[in-house]
């Protein structure tokens, strides 16, 4: 119940934040109620009509619960009406979109950061309601495969204990074997996490050994510098003794640095486009955040899609269908190439793409080791 409260608190919060870093001033609408004050309660300047010339506030202010509320719905689900003349553009013509933002006109649409903002927030939400992101739905075949291994896994990890237990090996047969109980049990708690988001052994000690029998403290970096080697020392120890602490926290990593991937993509976008002419670097972060808020927002439908029962078939092709279509129609339209330019530029950025996601996983791997 409190996670769910939270996510919803997560959602609320990431609207708000959005709607936040859109400008502060915004085009009246037909239904705009007019008040009777003739200074403004904000800046103290005389009113000529439902808003301030001066700051921009509202001229008439209300002090009703339900205004709460209604500042909470209209945030969450209107963006001043600006979010649902934004998505289908996003969606169907991103080119046109970032075009005709980029060159001035940024009344109409929804900012590039505060729809991005909203998507990651909406993203952590909906995975803490459903447990995770894991694609598949219950009957699917995805699903299937994991709880099939799953069930393996435990009638494993439930033989050897026993034999452990049993005392009729040897000394030093029972640490081996206890050995491969805790890898097992590592890796079960991987498979719990990509179904459910929630590991099975939280207790385990897998302090003892890794992987190949190495003592954990035989496991030492060396970067040069002893303050940085004792931290990622210390980091990868408790990562190896509670991976699923590790695995939360790069989860939650995930969501906090999404950022990131802005200014990691920005040099390849540059690179892609060089040769478009009349374009600067924020044009490139326009047509980047914009890129990445619609990846998130379709990982976010394919993964309630594969919740919801749809064919693995189905929704694993649509993600390696519209992803590099939408791509090629940004570029296409964004920078004004032509068709062949732009499927050569698809191809480049789309190598790019994966040199981008290695390095995110990379620094979210080495905050999860300075803690």
């Amino acid at each position: 119940m409190v996670g769910d409260l939270e996510a919803a608190g997560t959602a609320i919060e990431g609207a708000l934040l959005g709607a936040a870093v859109e400008n502060a001033g915004r085009s009246l609408g037909k239904n705009e109620a007019h008040s009777d004050e003739a200074a403004c309660l904000n800046c103290g300047a005389p009113l000529s009509g439902p808003y301030c010339a001066a700051c921009g506030q509202q001229a008439h202010v209300h002090r009703t619960l339900s205004a709460i509320w209604h500042d909470i719905l209209h945030s969450v689900l209107h963006f001043d009406g600006k979010f649902w003349r934004t998505l289908p553009l996003l969606a169907f013509k991103p080119g046109e979109l970032t075009r005709r933002y980029v060159h001035g006109e940024r009344a109409k649409f929804v900012s590039p950061m505060a729809i991005f903002l909203f998507s990651i927030f909406l993203m952590f939400a909906v995975f803490s309601f459903t447990g995770g992101a894991a694609f598949g739905g219950a009957n699917s075949e995805f699903q299937k495969d994991m709880a099939a291994e799953a069930a393996q896994l435990d009638k494993q990890i439930a033989e050897s204990e026993a034999l452990i237990k049993s005392g009729e090996m040897p000394a030093a047969a029972a640490a081996a074997l206890a050995t491969r109980v805790e890898g097992m049990k590592a890796e079960r708690n991987g498979i719990a996490y990509a179904m459910t988001g929630k590991p099975i052994y939280v207790d385990s000690d897998v302090k003892r050994s890794i992987g190949d029998g190495r003592s954990i403290s035989a496991l030492k970096s060396e970067t040069g510098w002893s303050w940085l080697d004792d931290t990622l020392n210390k980091g990868g120890v408790k990562m190896v003794q509670n991976p699923s602490l590790a695995f939360y926290k790069l989860q939650s990593n995930g969501y906090k640095f999404a950022w990131l991937l802005i200014p990691l993509s920005l040099p390849f976008v540059w690179l892609v486009t060089l040769g478009a002419r009349g374009h600067r670097f924020y044009d490139h972060a326009v047509f980047t955040t914009y890129s990445i808020a619609f990846m998130c927002l379709l990982f976010l439908a394919v993964a309630i899609a594969a919740r919801l029962g749809v064919s693995d078939n189905v929704w694993g092709l649509v993600f390696v269908i519209v992803p590099p279509l939408h791509i090629y129609k940004q570029l296409r339209h964004a920078y004004g190439f032509s068709r062949v330019s732009s499927l050569v530029r698809l191809a480049i950025l789309m190598f790019a793409i994966v040199i981008i996601l290695i390095l995110f996983a990379m620094t979210l791997l080495l905050l999860g080791l300075l803690g």
